[in-house]
Order: structure tokens, then C-alpha cells, then sequence
């Protein structure tokens, strides 16, 4: 790996994503044992004067404790890491797991106690009160799951992340504004032809801010409008297992069927709670320089020419919102290769294939994007 490079990266994500200023605390988590972006995030956050914690996590270990812990044990850990939580500015998680299916041997009802009374009892309080971001580590087992070379996969990588983020946000406002004044959105495509509503709801862009890399407008749908079905034609690794083929048919908001290539662990997911059968988020992928799915969705929901739907809670809490304890985004890619497909905003055909077709919105179609960079 290139020094200039990480080295580019840690001043992006400390000056620009976390905006992180003096004596600002910072944690620090690193999913594995690569340290060389932690070492590089820490030398940046001490130069720009603020206070880093670090915090090694290991897959492996947390199985084990899940399999074998209790809720009051659970409890006394979410309530220790909230504290600590509480005392930060900023966050970072730096994912670089060796093996990303560690957990795929958790008992069921393990992972809903985990995620419900440790995960959102620790991060609610970052979500809404820090700077925070989520990024991923090119290590070999990334490079793997993405089918290709390490080195190669590091030249991506640092594409994708060191994107001028600044620049795309100025396209993507465009989107933001045409969908603040949106009613209803279509998706029409192979396996599918899904309509709801988003009148009225927020919407928000990622440009380099929450994840690295980034590129997304999204909008929260009307919790009861969705109706019709969606055939995701991206595989996807949630809690461990990979889901490839995942098919959805929706009666006024809830999925009402869905299969996929493990339907029965599918369907333990979607029955967590009351609002795991509700969609939480629509968002539209916008990165230019990331085509094809590499298995891991702070990737993949940013494919260009791709939307995603994530299942359970919304990412902000407002009146037709959807709540629950998972949050779990999955990607359907439109362009003509996976098989084309049309975005409707209120009758009116504004992506092609994966190409926007309406004049306000062809600067964020990668050819003309790339070529004014």
C-alpha cells in the first residue's frame, strides 16, 4: 500500500468527514487487526490537535461471547461502551475483518438480543450526537470477496475514497431538490414493478460524510404506501450469511413474501420485530467509480446506476417513518448488463437504464462527471 495514498485518505476522513477539531475526542474502532489506516487516522487527529482513542475488535471472540452470554451480560456491556460513547465528538469504524461470516454461526436469538439492547443502545447516542463515519479496510479478504487482486483492489479502493466528494454533493443537490418535491417513485425492471410514496419526507445526501466511500441520495418511503414486487439482483452479506436472488412482494408496506437463496434465515430476519417487514430507506447509488457489486454494502449501495431499499428502521424518525432494530440495505443495479430498468419521480421517466435522462440530473451520469474532473 502507498503511503501518499493512506496518507491522503486520513486527511480526508479526519479535515472532511469527521470535520474533527482541536481537543475533539475521537474513538476509534477497527473490526481486526490492521492498524496501518488507525495509525494513519491517529498521526492526522493529533494534528489537527484532537484526542484519539483506539478500540481493537475481533469477530471470533464476539461469536463466542453471543452464543454463550445473557441479556444481563449483554446489558452490562452496552452500558459500559454507551458511557465511553457519551464522552466522544467524532467516531470511526474501520471494518477489516479477516473472515466478514464470523458471525454466521450466532444463534438466531442471539443476534436480535445483540443488535436490540447492545448495538442500538450504544450507537443511538453517536447517530445523533457525533461526527461519525463508517469505512472499510482493502485488506485481502475484501479484495477476495470482490473477486479481485489485492493490488487491484487497493487501486479501487482508494479511488472510490478519495473521490472530491465536494464536487459530486454540488450534482447531487440537484437529485436532493427534485426528490424534496416528489410524490410518488416507480422502479420498473426484471422481477419488478414497486411503487410508493415519499410526499412529503426527508431527504438527504452522503457525499464523503457517514461512509467512505460515499455517493447516495436517499428519501425514507411512507411506511404503508409500497406496494408491488422487487427482484435485488446484487448478493448481500447481513449478519454473516450471504443473500444472492432476494425477492420481495409488498402489500400496503409490509413484504408479505420473500425468498431468496436461504429463505428460511431470510425470514427469521424479517420476523426480529414489528417493523422488520417495513422498508425504512430508499436511496439511489451514485458513484461513478464503482460498477460492479465487490459484497459489501458500503459499496455497493453507492453503485452508479443502482437503487436500494435497506429493510427495517429509517435512518431519521419522523411521522410515516419505519422503526425497528435492523437496519439492512439491498441492492437492485439497473443498467443495461443487469438487465436495465426505468425510475419514475411522478409519471416522469428520469433514469434510463441507469442513465439520467432529464437535463438537471445528467451531471451525475458518470461520462460527463469524470470528464469535468
Amino acid at each position: 500500500m502507498k503511503d501518499q495514498r493512506l496518507q491522503l485518505l486520513a486527511r480526508n476522513v479526519v479535515n472532511y468527514s469527521l470535520n474533527l477539531k482541536k481537543n475533539e475526542k475521537l474513538l476509534i474502532e477497527v473490526e481486526g487487526h490492521e492498524n496501518l489506516l488507525a495509525k494513519a487516522i491517529v498521526e492526522e487527529a493529533y494534528h489537527v490537535g484532537g484526542i484519539p482513542f483506539v478500540v481493537f475488535l475481533d469477530n471470533e471472540v464476539l461469536a463466542i461471547q453471543l452464543n454463550n452470554c445473557s441479556l444481563e451480560q449483554i446489558t452490562s456491556m452496552a452500558n459500559f461502551d454507551k458511557q465511553r460513547m457519551k464522552e466522544m465528538d467524532a467516531y470511526l469504524l474501520i471494518r477489516a475483518d479477516q473472515n466478514v461470516n464470523e458471525l454466521n454461526e450466532v444463534q438466531r436469538e442471539k443476534m436480535d438480543l445483540y443488535w436490540k439492547n447492545y448495538y442500538h443502545e450504544v450507537h443511538a447516542y453517536r447517530w445523533d450526537r457525533t461526527n461519525w463515519c463508517i469505512m472499510r479496510y482493502p485488506n485481502a479478504s475484501a479484495a477476495q470477496a470482490a473477486n479481485m487482486s489485492t493490488d487491484r483492489f487497493e487501486e479501487f479502493y482508494f479511488n472510490v475514497c478519495n473521490l472530491d466528494y465536494s464536487k459530486l454533493s454540488l450534482q447531487m443537490k440537484k437529485l436532493v431538490d427534485l426528490m424534496k418535491t416528489t410524490e410518488k417513485v416507480r422502479i420498473v425492471g426484471q422481477g419488478t414493478d414497486l411503487s410508493f410514496s415519499i410526499k412529503n419526507m426527508p431527504v438527504s445526501m452522503d457525499a464523503g460524510h457517514q461512509n467512505l466511500p460515499d455517493g447516495e441520495v436517499y428519501s425514507i418511503p411512507k411506511k404503508h404506501s409500497i406496494n408491488g414486487f422487487i427482484t435485488f439482483n446484487t448478493p448481500v452479506i447481513f449478519q454473516g450469511t450471504t443473500f444472492e436472488n432476494v425477492e420481495f412482494t409488498f402489500k400496503d408496506g409490509r413484504i408479505v413474501e420473500a425468498v431468496a437463496n436461504n429463505t428460511e434465515k431470510l425470514n427469521q430476519i424479517l420476523n426480529s420485530d414489528k417493523g422488520s417487514r417495513y422498508i425504512g430507506e430508499f436511496g439511489i447509488g451514485l458513484n461513478p467509480y464503482i460498477t460492479n457489486p465487490v459484497k459489501d454494502i458500503l459499496f455497493d449501495e453507492k453503485i452508479w446506476g443502482s437503487i436500494h431499499l435497506a429493510v427495517g428502521t429509517a435512518p431519521t424518525q419522523c411521522e410515516d417513518a419505519n422503526l425497528s432494530s435492523i437496519h439492512w440495505d439491498i441492492v437492485y443495479i439497473q443498467r443495461p448488463e443487469y438487465g436495465g430498468g426505468q425510475l419514475w419521480f411522478d409519471d416522469v421517466l428520469v433514469r434510463q437504464d441507469g442513465y439520467f435522462v432529464i437535463d438537471e440530473l445528467k451531471g451525475l451520469n458518470p461520462e460527463i462527471f469524470v470528464s469535468d474532473s
